[in-house]
């Protein structure tokens, strides 16, 4: 949900498309559910993705350099 509040506050989904989605996830009881929300929901939630180059952020291999981060 947090990801389509981001959506909505960067103006990519309307105030009416986020209403729909989150309704849509929040009575759904399985990914599968999630999966059947309507056409027209699934290409603005797409097109915002694009947007926020969601796709390209889950694509990209992990770092393996922590940097000058130090565990323990």
């Amino acid at each position: 949900m947090k990801t389509i509040d981001e959506m909505l506050n960067l103006d990519l989904l309307t105030p009416d498309q986020h209403l729909q989605i989150s309704a849509w996830i929040a009575r759904s009881s399985s990914p599968e559910e999630i999966l059947q929300m309507p056409a027209l929901l699934w290409q603005a939630v797409e097109r915002a993705s694009q947007t926020m180059g969601i796709h390209e952020d889950l694509m990209r291999p992990p770092s393996l350099d922590a940097g000058d981060l130090v565990l323990g």
